[in-house]
């Protein structure tokens, strides 16, 4: 199974924080059940990602549409944003291993999206609306956070994290599959409870992720 895992932690060497642990859980079963050749990581805080500014992705597709001649650097970064689109789309399995900031995703997370969201490449715009072009292929979202979002409570709906990224994948690119494990409460419970309720979830949707 092709599968890449995005890492959308900002300190990509903490393998301690219970994103890094979500990972790290999923790489061993990976491992245990497939061969570790098709698995690939991008460090998102480790790479130059495009943003969606008017220096960058919205000034070099004004020019390219306008058919003017890009700077040497305008073409370093439109050959990136591509590879990275590239990339995604070859892994029919992605894994998201992301913390909750501020009840929504990392910024360097919704930079790379910027770079996914490609109309004609993920989804397509028709008369009745978007389609998505990603029919064959599952997400799962390994979700770190210091609240508990999955119980009724007067936060359980600003987990803005996991409804962006449901709908991104499923309404918009239309995955097969969106499926998440959490390691919830972590600023409320100690390690031992959280981390074993996250194992049984990930053995749980491991199975279903790659059925």
């Amino acid at each position: 199974m092709s599968t890449l895992i995005i890492n959308a932690h900002p300190n990509i060497s903490d393998s301690l924080s219970y994103t890094g642990r979500l990972k790290q859980l999923f790489v061993e079963k990976y491992v245990q059940k497939f061969d570790k050749q098709n698995l690939d990581v991008i460090n998102l805080y480790d790479e130059i990602i495009p943003i969606l500014s008017e220096n960058e992705l919205l000034g070099i597709w004004r020019k390219e549409a306008s058919n003017d001649v890009l700077t040497r650097q305008e073409t370093l970064l439109l050959e990136t944003s591509h590879l990275l689109l590239s990339q995604f789309k070859k892994h029919d399995h992605i894994v998201i291993a992301t913390p909750l900031h501020n009840f929504n995703i990392p910024s360097r997370l919704k930079d790379y999206l910027d770079n996914i969201l490609i109309a004609k490449e993920t989804f397509k715009y028709t008369d009745s609306g978007s389609v998505g072009l990603m029919n064959d292929h599952k997400c799962l979202l390994l979700e770190s956070s210091g609240g508990i979002y999955t119980t009724l409570n007067q936060v359980s709906h600003l987990d803005f994290l996991n409804q962006y990224l449901t709908g991104v994948f499923t309404d918009i690119m239309a995955f097969n599959d969106f499926l998440t494990v959490r390691a919830e409460g972590t600023d409320e419970l100690d390690q031992t409870t959280v981390l074993k309720s996250s194992q049984l979830l990930l053995n749980e949707c491991f199975e279903k992720f790659y059925n």
